[in-house]
């Protein structure tokens, strides 16, 4: 009798033991890492994307987790620094044991960062632009901002069906301009276009005024301007003190209202492709993100007292993505790059993504639309 009363005693507390590891196991917090240049240059970008996955994942805390389980956002500020990026991504894989990583910001940051994320297998969501992040594919790596070749197509559709043959192109010479400067050349003569001037300025550069005088003396019809912020607006800003009356156009690094403020009255007329999420007021209502876009613009006035912009949507996609993918994948590293590379028709901020084995950014041309800046505003180019 006593040995029975013993063995149910101890049955009890070893049951009780398992119940009480798996409950704190089940407890456990689902860690995402992030990379985003909060501060430097290219702050513009990281701020409001560091802002924008923190906001996503309260939200979807506060709804119940993923499976019971919360996310842990683990941040940090790569300042637009690739050897800081270098840093920060190892200590995400090595001391954070982060299953899955956002960011980083810019191109530069991202192609840094690509050996260490497929050496160590760790999805890599990336918010940057450059068409290489992800062409060819990586197994590892993916990215939720437009391919700056889609970027290019939408520019040139527009210059072929204005009858603009003659082009200049001034083109940053960092990691983003230099992927833009690649597919403007690579593209240009599939759309029956001649490219004139073929000139580059530095990241620090604060006049221009040299390149496009050479611009004005040129054949160019139209100036094509491929950079972020702040050289696109002392671009504007010049070609305004030059008298230059061509079509200026700029690339999707500036699509938010900072552009605006920094260009000032010089941003008028300014036509690039963009997101919807600028104009998601005037979208039609049949429009397939416009539901997500509304949500998120509301969401982010809500929280920060600002514009959620199209920067900001890179990482609303980027954790989103993360979420379907763990829902069905599981929380390791390896069954959330599988399930990433089956998401189909996802309607995020960027876009309407569908990934694959041989295609890790997942949009078309159609995930632009054309903006022209109206008063001090974004309007649709129709």
């Amino acid at each position: 009798m006593r040995t029975r009363l013993i063995t149910g005693i101890l049955s009890a507390v070893l049951l009780s033991v398992f119940l009480g590891s798996s409950l704190a196991l089940a407890a456990e917090p689902i860690k995402i890492g992030g990379l985003f240049s909060v501060t430097g240059p290219a702050s513009f970008l990281g701020e409001p994307e560091r802002n924008t996955a923190q906001m996503v994942v309260d939200e979807i805390n506060a709804a119940g987790g993923i499976k019971g389980r919360k996310l842990q956002l683990i941040a940090y500020d790569t300042q637009g620094d690739s050897t800081k990026a270098k840093q920060l991504v190892n200590k995400l894989i090595k001391n954070d044991k982060v299953v899955a990583i956002v960011g980083p910001s810019t191109t530069g940051d991202s192609m840094a960062i690509i050996g260490d994320v497929e050496r160590a297998g760790i999805p890599l969501v990336s918010c940057a632009a450059g068409s290489k992040i992800t062409d060819p594919v990586k197994k590892w790596v993916f990215k939720t901002a437009q391919n700056d070749g889609l970027a290019v197509e939408k520019i040139f559709d527009y210059l072929k069906k204005m009858k603009i043959s003659h082009v200049a192109i001034l083109t940053v010479s960092d990691g983003f301009g230099s992927s833009g400067r690649e597919q403007l050349k690579a593209k240009a003569a599939k759309y029956g276009i001649k490219l004139v001037v073929d000139d580059t300025y530095g990241p620090k550069d604060t006049d221009m005024t040299p390149q496009l005088t050479k611009i004005r003396s040129s054949q160019a019809q139209a100036i094509i301007c491929w950079g972020t912020n702040p050289g696109p607006a002392v671009i504007a800003r010049n070609v305004k003190q030059l008298g230059i009356k061509l079509p200026l156009f700029m690339s999707h690094g500036v699509s938010s209202k900072k552009f605006i403020e920094l260009a000032g009255d010089a941003a008028e007329g300014i036509i690039l492709p963009s997101g919807r999420v600028i104009v998601s007021d005037v979208l039609p209502q049949q429009d397939k993100q416009k539901k997500s876009l509304i949500s998120f613009v509301k969401d982010y006035q809500k929280h920060y007292k600002a514009e959620g912009d199209h920067f900001g949507g890179h990482a609303w996609d980027a954790i989103m993505l993360l979420k379907g993918a763990i829902e069905r994948g599981g929380v390791t590293p390896a069954g959330i790059r599988d399930a990433l590379e089956k998401t189909v028709n996802f309607a995020g901020i960027g876009g309407v993504f569908t990934f694959s084995r041989t295609d890790h950014a997942g949009l078309t041309k159609d995930a632009f639309v054309l903006v022209q800046v109206k008063n001090r505003d974004w309007a649709l180019v129709k």
